[in-house]
């Protein structure tokens, strides 16, 4: 009854019978890969709710089942040759005219999954565009954007697809690998009537506050990220920096903040100086001004005295 329906098929559509064969033993092998991978699933999510776990085993699957795939069905296709050399001669002639950019991507994936620039869960920026890794496929890597029109390092909400060739020659920078902190700066304009010691003494103590428990974590994993890449810093306690700037002296906060609660930390300590500055009358943050400086009144004494001799 199956020769009388391949017969069927062949007078219909050409295809010889032994080509049909092929194409149903490789319909029946993606079948049991498919429901065995199935089966696989439906028991790990029973065993944990886990969304990395089931990520990590949904990804695995994957790549085992194609990879099975193609060793398992080349065996029935590649038997129609005369030679495995002729059969593997076509097809990368055929994949190097017709699928160059598929091709490009497989190299980029292969790159990923061998030499781990990022991974699922890191905040990274390809080019010109900046995200969350949420899934990592053979041809493109998903991100969840961050920036465009948010002003600060927060998700637009929006779903990035990256082909993964575009890692092989556009720059890439990752915010978690190696040291999992960033450095980050406030700067503070105060202006020159201002008491600007006191206002350093008050915005540090307002800064370790905030900052000087991550840098207490940050020296073990300095050492663990000195032990792969050339990191070497001297100081990654929270530091004020002191520069005169055209309308006021600039203070600038720098410290070591988690890359994805950056715009958060800057708040809390925004806040912080802003209550701080509501109850000093000598300390005001400077803005675009014009004054009238009257040299005689405002100026040094010595100078004073030299005019008025």
């Amino acid at each position: 009854m199956l020769n009388t329906a391949y017969q069927w098929i062949q007078s219909i559509t050409g295809i010889s019978i032994a080509a049909q064969n092929k194409i149903f033993s490789s319909a029946i092998i993606i079948l049991v890969l498919l429901v065995l991978r199935t089966i696989l699933l439906k028991i790990v999510f029973k065993q944990t709710t886990n969304a990395h776990t089931r990520y990590i085993w949904r990804k695995t699957s994957s790549y085992i089942a194609v990879i099975l795939a193609i060793f398992v069905g080349g065996r029935v296709w590649i038997a129609a040759f005369a030679s495995i050399g002729t059969f593997l001669g076509l097809l990368s002639a055929g994949i190097a005219i017709a699928l160059k950019d598929l091709l490009v991507n497989i190299a980029g994936w292969l790159y990923i999954i061998s030499f781990r620039p990022f991974v699922v869960g890191d905040r990274i920026q390809i080019g010109d565009n900046s995200g969350d890794v949420i899934d990592i496929s053979v041809f493109g890597s998903t991100l969840l954007e961050i920036r465009e029109w948010v002003d600060a390092d927060q998700s637009t909400g929006r779903i990035l697809v990256i082909p993964n060739g575009q890692l092989l020659t556009l720059s890439l920078a990752n915010y978690t690998k190696g040291l999992p902190y960033i450095w980050n700066e406030i700067p503070i304009l105060i202006t020159f009537e201002s008491d600007w010691k006191k206002a350093k003494k008050m915005f540090f103590e307002i800064l370790v506050k905030h900052a000087k428990p991550i840098s207490k974590y940050a020296d073990s994993r300095l050492d663990e990220a000195s032990k792969r890449f050339m990191i070497s810093y001297k100081k990654l306690t929270p530091i004020i920096y002191t520069t005169v700037k055209n309308s006021g002296v600039l203070l600038t906060m720098r410290f070591l903040c988690e890359p994805k609660l950056r715009r958060s930390v800057e708040m809390e300590i925004w806040e912080d100086i802003l209550d701080q500055l509501s109850k000093c009358d000598d300390i005001d943050l400077a803005y675009p001004t014009q004054r009238f400086y009257n040299n005689a009144i405002e100026g040094k004494k010595s100078l004073n005295n030299l005019q008025m001799g």
